[in-house]
């Protein structure tokens, strides 16, 4: 097999297990901010035993270092929006709001990471509306709280998102995985009586100790759809042309969906306008590579704190 077939095989496989996120929320019985205060505290410990990752601290200027933390709280805010979204509504709903996050990185990242904006990626930000709008249509109506929440998820994505693309080459990856994350999760913890207060059915109890089930669903989250797949990106990446990429990354909400119909029956919760929706978003979604031509992908550790990972746009 040539090294171009692996690379495809492992960035599919890394795809799935993205994926396999929205349904290990939905499994596991905890509520979103202890869920997301355990997978971030999971993730940074075992970065913490790798010596690079302190090499690579010891030597981050504190601007930087106050940058990256800055980012963090970002992250911890879209990974509890992604989780809130799943325990609202579910893992199907979840994984098509992060779908959005091309639309908002068409009018976010010009503002932040400079450059000339593009009406075209506006259009096809226009062009999923309608797919929005079937999406919220074809959910129970109880559950479009939950499509919200996800919405912001997506929008919170694309501004971290953003901000990582302009700083992440002043520092090593993994060390700004761990600070980021590090940083979120002390960030949460100090503001779950907040959270508790506002919204008591996604932030009960952020520091109870998960049961065993729990916790091997915990550890599988953050090792093996969180490290693993940031791991295998970045050795894949190597020899993927970015639109190759892209169209690969933008396959997660496919995969998302696709489990959750036999892991979880979700199709039982949702109606035929739904499906209809998820079509049309991910139509417009697909044509952005097609149409954009995408650059070189260059920083794909990115890929490591984003349920959507949109690497080259």
């Amino acid at each position: 097999m040539t090294p171009v077939a692996t690379a495809r095989l492992q960035i599919h496989f890394c795809v799935m297990l993205w994926g396999f996120t929205a349904i290990l929320g939905k499994l596991i019985s905890l509520a979103a901010l202890p869920l997301v205060l355990w997978r971030m505290g999971l993730v940074v410990a075992a970065l913490a035993l790798v010596p690079r990752v302190w090499r690579a601290l010891r030597a981050l200027p504190m601007r930087l270092a106050a940058a990256y933390s800055g980012i963090g709280v970002l992250v911890a805010l879209h990974w509890l929006t992604f989780y809130g979204a799943v325990k609202l509504a579910n893992a199907s709903v979840a994984a098509t709001c992060m779908a959005l996050a091309t639309v908002f990185v068409a009018i976010v990242e010009p503002r932040i990471v400079g450059g000339r904006f593009s009406f075209r990626d506006l259009a096809l930000g226009v062009a999923v509306v309608p797919g929005v709008a079937l999406v919220v249509g074809g959910v129970q109506e109880g559950m479009r709280i939950g499509v919200a929440v996800g919405v912001l998820s997506a929008l919170l994505v694309s501004i971290f998102g953003s901000l990582n693309k302009r700083l992440v080459a002043e520092a090593d990856p993994l060390a700004v995985t761990a600070l980021e994350l590090g940083a979120g999760a002390v960030a949460l913890a100090a503001l779950s009586p907040l959270f508790g207060s506002v919204f008591p059915d996604l932030a009960s109890d952020p520091f109870v100790l998960p049961d065993a089930r729990d916790t091997v669903l915990l550890v599988t989250l953050a090792l093996a759809c969180t490290l693993l797949p940031f791991a295998l990106s970045l050795v894949a990446l190597r020899h993927l042309s970015a639109f190759a990429t892209q169209l690969a990354v933008n396959l997660e909400p496919v995969y998302a969906i696709l489990l959750a119909i036999p892991l979880l029956g979700e199709q039982r919760e949702l109606t035929a306008l739904f499906y209809i929706g998820v079509a049309v978003i991910l139509a417009a979604v697909f044509a952005h590579p097609l149409l954009a031509r995408p650059k070189q992908v260059e920083h794909a550790e990115i890929l490591a704190t984003a349920e959507a990972k949109h690497v080259t746009e």
